[in-house]
């Protein structure tokens, strides 16, 4: 089978933005709460970051749980890697994952301003200037024949359904508006005209919705 190229888990919120206004160190997702746009996930036995805690074994359990599933390399944007813009000035900060990233693969970091590849833990990060096939070519030799995981954010999400290179998506909406941001989409429905769907209502008040290519 193929090598895909899956959106996991990318969360937004019912006005259809995964991120808020104002990206900063501080404030990764702008004026967007992440406690509150993430709690399905986070409450889960298997939320993005480990917890102390056993947490929700059910519907929204199984998502996070897949999360890691066959996925052989990421594709991110800079904005998700970190606030900085524009020609690099730190090379000293390594982004807002940490000594441990949650990755533990390859991961291509899509950006006008290249630097050095550097490695923590067992995720290493690469810089690349490219468009959305060539990157997806690079982070599938990566893979050495798993999926790539396009970890977002929203406007990365946009440029690889745009060049129709993505095969499933799974977008968790959040029962919360944030009125601006990093817009995903107007409706979900701009996307049936090129993947089939199934709409998922979790007990938590997030829906899944699943879309994989016709």
């Amino acid at each position: 089978m193929s090598q895909l190229l899956r959106v996991q888990n990318f969360t937004v919120s019912s006005d259809g933005f995964g991120a808020g206004e104002g990206q900063s160190l501080e404030q990764p997702f702008g004026h967007a709460d992440p406690g509150s746009l993430l709690a399905w996930a986070f409450a889960t036995d298997h939320p993005p970051i480990s917890r102390a805690a056993p947490g929700s074994r059910g519907l929204d359990d199984y998502f996070t749980r897949d999360y890691a599933r066959n996925i052989g390399a990421e594709i991110m944007g800079r904005n998700k890697f970190g606030p900085q813009r524009g020609p690099w000035q730190d090379h000293e900060w390594q982004g807002w994952w940490g000594d441990e990233p949650p990755f533990h693969t390859p991961v291509f970091v899509m950006t006008h301003h290249t630097r050095p590849s550097f490695t923590l833990s067992d995720t290493t990060f690469h810089f690349v200037d490219g468009d959305p096939a060539a990157v997806l070519a690079q982070a599938k030799e990566a893979a050495r024949g798993k999926d790539v995981r396009l970890g977002g954010g929203a406007t990365v999400i946009r440029q690889f359904l745009e060049a129709d290179l993505l095969d499933t998506l799974h977008v968790a909406v959040a029962p919360t508006k944030l009125g601006s941001g990093a817009r995903l989409w107007d409706s979900p429905d701009e996307l049936l005209d090129r993947f089939h769907q199934d709409v998922v209502p979790s007990p938590s008040g997030v829906t899944h919705h699943l879309f994989w290519r016709k």
